[in-house]
């Protein structure tokens, strides 16, 4: 079994925030997307308002343009959830909004899987666009008076778009020659995001660890109705994926964290989800070993101390 820490890339002696800054890349994950809610004008809203006996500038109304759970417009909404959904489990939080770390080594994989979702959307859009008139009809009738076709592009295609790029977060070169002084309080900015940015990422692990542990301790010791809570597959199976996901992104800024993963995956390591329903010996084994890593979890999500951020240039 491979464990948490084998992973060559992490044996290094740098300080977390450094390695962050020497083995990731900023990723930003950017949508393009049709608004479908409009507000109602002034005298649409002044209307609404009369039926009772309100005053319009005090209500806020506006109407929705698409059916969006027709099943087309669902499963070009269901891409833009999987492409996030992605994004976020191959990186880390970074503390500037729409940025995110991933490892310099997965770039081109990353960009793959982008080019694979745009494509996903496109053929998504272009069955949307199929039923576009069928959609705009359903909203004439529902809307009634509301309805404004001017509201309506003539087509669907390029409403919608995945956009990914990976801007730069450390300080421009050129600073350095106009404004060494300038430049210098840059290094010290880039260097606290980045120590943030650890303990951002430990936070993250240490809260998505405590919520597995506690679903799988809850779902093989608990009852209902005076009988075992169902267990699913996925309950084992999302650990493991984490697991994974630490072992790549980990940058072993806390040992106790590091120990306590490496503890949660010996435990059920090679264990199947089957045994687990089968076996009520089994059950009750794992759920006394996940028990001891659970109260550990919970002593450092109580008494973590905060991190000092070395405020200094690199």
């Amino acid at each position: 079994m491979t464990t948490i820490l084998d992973d060559p890339h992490q044996r290094q002696t740098t300080s977390p925030s450094d390695r962050l800054r020497s083995t990731m890349a900023a990723a930003r994950l950017s949508f393009t997307w049709l608004g479908v809610r409009k507000s109602l004008t002034s005298a649409q809203k002044n209307q609404a308002a009369d039926s009772f006996g309100a005053e319009g500038k005090f209500l806020s109304a506006g109407k929705k343009l698409l059916d969006t759970s027709h099943p087309a417009f669902k499963a070009v909404t269901a891409i833009r959830g999987r492409t996030t959904a992605y994004w976020k489990g191959v990186s880390l939080p970074f503390p500037e909004s729409g940025i995110r770390l991933i490892r310099q080594d997965t770039i081109a994989a990353f960009d793959q899987q982008l080019a694979e979702f745009r494509e996903d959307l496109d053929d998504a859009v272009l069955e949307l666009n199929r039923h576009y008139d069928e959609l705009r009809q359903t909203a004439r009738g529902r809307l009634g008076d509301l309805f404004n076709v001017s509201d309506y592009p003539d087509s669907l295609i390029g409403m919608f778009a995945i956009e990914h790029d990976y801007p730069s977060v450390e300080p421009p070169n050129y600073l350095q020659q106009l404004s060494p002084e300038l430049y210098e309080q840059e290094c010290i900015r880039v260097q606290s995001r980045f120590d943030e940015a650890v303990q951002l990422a430990e936070q993250a692990f240490l809260d998505e660890l405590t919520k597995l542990v506690e679903h799988v301790t809850d779902r093989l010791r608990g009852d209902q109705d005076g009988k075992p809570k169902v267990f699913r597959d996925s309950a084992i199976t999302n650990l493991n994926e984490f697991f994974e996901r630490f072992r790549n992104l980990n940058v072993r800024s806390n040992d106790q964290l590091d120990a306590l993963v490496v503890r949660a995956q010996q435990i059920v390591g090679g264990v199947e989800p089957q045994q687990l329903r089968d076996s009520g010996l089994l059950r009750q084994q794992i759920v006394t070993q996940l028990a001891g890593v659970q109260s550990s979890l919970d002593g450092l999500l109580v008494d973590r101390p905060r991190r000092n951020i070395q405020r200094r240039p690199r």
